[in-house]
């Protein structure tokens, strides 16, 4: 046999020019990003359906045009940096229906392309693509639409077509008048598309756990020092149901906080991540100037995974100092 056998150990053995052999581990997965991408669609299209339902045409056409904005973005910035068109790996449509997700029933259309290109642009592609990127792109766009339309994405309407407040503002304002619990389970209140139905999202997070997309560690431990904290600061116990199912808390929790790119891959990480935005979370909600904090809350920590991965790094079996 003719062997040539390289210099480096770090080169793989050639063996006859057909066979490569390399330095393990050896680990193969039948998983793919569109794989994976596909499993979050598929979980995310029960609230999709949901907010059709609730609110009607103009829902399916924010979802429509945030969508087909992110993938378009996508396609032009890469084609534009002469990189790989990677539209297929679906991660563009997943970030195009979060942000629509976090979008009011009635905002213009607009308001989603917008979204969508600074979601895609600058926070995706400018720093490198997918697995790049250092905070989630759909939180970081809907957090500069607030800063620049503060009205537009802070007005909602319920299924009723009539403009009121959500319970987190309610709340937030001392009202007594809040929804019943039922109400809020089901989606049967005002609020952006894809965090006004726990029931849908419980739903497609169940199907996460199933496919095992997600790790229980970030979402269950940001929402039981959220549900503390909150208690802690001094929300009265009959509250702490509505501040669980009437903000963003579950759709953070279990879809954005979760982002690969952006949170922890240490499992000593993922439970400070957790804590961390717990904390922030619940802060922002009572002492706060905003009803709401998730967004904030993950992108915090977005910018903190970098420092928290640093510190909670295992050793490395048989490395001695």
């Amino acid at each position: 046999m003719d062997e040539k056998v390289l210099n480096s150990v770090d080169e793989p053995l050639v063996l006859d020019n057909h066979l490569t052999m390399s330095l393990g581990p050896h680990v193969k997965s039948s998983e793919s990003t569109r794989r994976i991408m596909l499993d979050v669609i598929i979980a995310l299209t029960p609230a999709m359906i949901g907010a059709i339902y609730f609110f009607g045409l103009n829902a399916a056409m924010l979802i429509a045009i945030s969508i087909a904005s992110a993938v378009l973005f996508e396609a032009a910035t890469q084609k534009f940096f002469k990189k790989d068109i990677l539209i297929g790996d679906l991660s563009a449509v997943v970030t195009g229906l979060l942000l629509a997700f976090n979008l009011p029933a009635n905002a213009p259309w607009w308001i989603a392309v917008f979204g969508a290109a600074f979601a895609i642009i600058v926070v995706k592609e400018f720093f490198g693509g997918i697995g790049s990127n250092f905070m989630n792109p759909a939180l970081a766009a809907r957090v500069a639409l607030v800063s620049s339309w503060p009205v537009i994405m802070g007005t909602y309407i319920g299924p009723d077509g009539v403009t009121g407040a959500t319970p987190m503002v309610l709340i937030k304002s001392g009202s007594v008048d809040l929804p019943s619990i039922g109400n809020m389970f089901i989606g049967n209140i005002g609020g952006s598309l894809g965090e006004t139905s726990a029931l849908l999202l419980l739903i497609g997070t169940a199907y996460l756990f199933i496919r095992k997309v997600i790790d229980w560690k970030i979402p269950f431990i940001y929402i039981g020092t959220t549900i503390v904290m909150l208690f802690i600061l001094g929300v009265k116990p009959e509250l702490l149901i509505y501040h669980l199912f009437g903000g963003g808390l579950i759709l953070g929790a279990f879809f954005m906080a979760t982002d690969y790119s952006s949170s922890p891959i240490t499992p000593n990480g993922k439970i400070l991540f957790g804590i961390g935005a717990g904390i922030l979370t619940a802060l922002m909600r009572v002492k706060g100037g905003m009803p709401e904090g998730v967004s904030y809350a993950i992108l915090l920590m977005n910018v903190a995974s970098p420092v928290i991965e640093k510190f909670t790094k295992p050793k490395v079996f048989g490395r001695v100092k």
